[in-house]
């Protein structure tokens, strides 16, 4: 199944969908700045290209952590980034009345991973008719994302893609079980795998969150290999001075480097291979 978004589909044998932006938005130009180059990079590579960005980041360690501007700038600046880039845009809700108002801005709209199971979240946001990128929770089995994708259908809305983000193991510490990607194929939606949020170390700095970017491009390059339809990243280009998520973001520098690995390999799956599906072992 495909989810049509803007002028391209996301699945069903489409090109990969790359899925990229600053975690949070702290300015226009920088929306500007990282949207424009990953466009070229994307276009140049045969890659579709959706540009993302939180207007609030609303989970975050301590109170004191920067959110992003709010809603009401937020989607100015999304409606900016759409119009003078001419790309899709995506971005986070997290409460049910802010779907619709996001919707008339946004092209996707993102479920994060601790609300994947907030019911009238879910609702709200299908009722839109907008595209739905829903990411597995931490404790989530990939399984388990059945019943979020019944909530959403039952909605009214099959446009929905489900996301791996990771896994929690103990405490700071976030693994990635790729088995989870075949298993949420099997459920008939697209899969996006989040390359950088994987590699979080949640709450690991004591009032934040510190991360590993070195194992975002194996790991990306290992998603891509089994065959996922989408691919989510974050990127800056001063990770350090972010305001969430710097540890685990991708250098704006080595976004070409990053993205021509992940062409290279989703090439040969495409053409050559396939995806991996559950039922290769049978007769």
């Amino acid at each position: 199944m495909s989810v049509k978004i803007s002028n391209f589909s996301i699945g069903d044998g489409s090109p990969l969908a790359v899925i990229a932006g600053p975690c949070a938005l702290e300015s226009l130009e920088l929306g500007l700045q990282v949207g424009g180059a990953l466009k070229e990079i994307c276009s140049r590579l045969g890659l579709n290209y959706i540009f993302k960005a939180s207007f609030d980041k609303a989970n975050r360690t301590s109170i004191h952590s920067k959110r992003g501007p709010g809603i009401d700038q937020g989607l100015e600046w999304l409606g900016t980034i759409k119009g003078e880039l001419d790309v899709p845009v995506l971005t986070d809700i997290h409460e049910s009345w802010q779907a619709e108002p996001v919707a008339q801005v946004v092209d996707v709209l993102q479920i994060p991973a601790f609300l994947c199971r907030q019911t009238d979240l879910l609702v709200a946001a299908a009722k839109t008719g907008r595209p739905v990128n829903v990411k597995k929770a931490q404790f989530l089995a990939p399984g388990d994302m059945k019943s979020v994708i019944t909530k959403l259908h039952e909605a009214g809305n099959d446009n929905v893609m489900v996301c791996e983000r990771g896994t929690s193991m103990g405490y700071h510490q976030l693994v990635v079980d790729m088995r989870s990607l075949p298993i949420m194929r099997s459920l008939g939606r697209p899969v996006v795998f989040d390359a950088t949020h994987c590699v979080q170390m949640p709450s690991g700095q004591g009032d934040s969150s510190g991360g590993d970017r070195r194992f975002t491009l194996p790991l990306a390059r290992a998603a891509v290999a089994i065959g996922v339809d989408g691919l989510f990243m974050e990127v800056h280009p001063k990770p350090e001075e972010a305001f969430s998520d710097g540890p685990n973001m991708v250098p704006l520098s080595m976004a070409e480097r990053f993205l021509t690995d992940i062409a290279t390999i989703d090439r040969l799956v495409r053409s050559d291979l396939g995806p991996v599906e559950l039922d290769w072992c049978q007769k």
